[in-house]
């Protein structure tokens, strides 16, 4: 069995106007003091992917329009709704009294691993991603609903924030798509 490639033309997306117009996961991404405008743009461009509501960027977390940023992004952060929230504590408590379940990724203190986690479909989710360096801030930790953490069987740490952004925003998919 052969497998062409797909050109560009041949792959049927939707136009601009119309994943405005589309059913949205219901998650929210909140990117908190990212300072890497490639992993931004990278998370705009996952988050189109998988038609995430919205990104909050706290903090340092830059805001497009941005080159640095498109050269990622390829265009998503003109598609994916996003805020700027100064204070990711602040978005965290937003978020809860909007009926959002809020989950730092970070490994932590009774965390749960990423295939462990068990989402309702019908209820609302944000995921918290922090610094490249310092992960995300303790109090916000404090303030969100949980801990998730992605399972790692090698020598590093860490993985890099957009990496981990697209495994979870894809494991969170395939529990809460529409």
């Amino acid at each position: 069995m052969e497998h062409r490639k797909l050109k560009i033309t041949e792959l049927n997306r939707i136009s601009t106007e119309e994943f405005k117009k589309a059913e949205k996961l219901p998650l929210v991404v909140l990117l908190d003091n990212i300072r890497s405008l490639h992993n931004i743009g990278s998370v705009f461009r996952t988050s189109d992917a998988f038609r995430v509501e919205c990104i909050y960027l706290c903090g340092i977390t830059a805001v497009p329009p941005h080159p640095e940023m498109h050269k990622t992004a390829l265009g998503a952060e003109f598609t994916v709704d996003w805020k700027y929230v100064n204070n990711a504590v602040e978005a965290v408590d937003n978020l809860k009294k909007d009926g959002y379940t809020v989950y730092s990724v970070e490994q932590a203190e009774g965390s749960i691993m990423l295939e462990d986690i068990k989402l309702d479909p019908n209820r609302k989710y944000a995921v918290v991603l922090g610094n490249e360096v310092k992960g995300v801030q303790q109090e916000v930790i404090d303030h969100s609903d949980g801990c998730i953490e992605i399972p790692q069987y090698g020598t590093k740490h860490s993985l890099n924030v957009s990496v981990t952004a697209g495994i979870v925003i894809w494991d969170l998919f395939k529990q809460l798509k529409p």
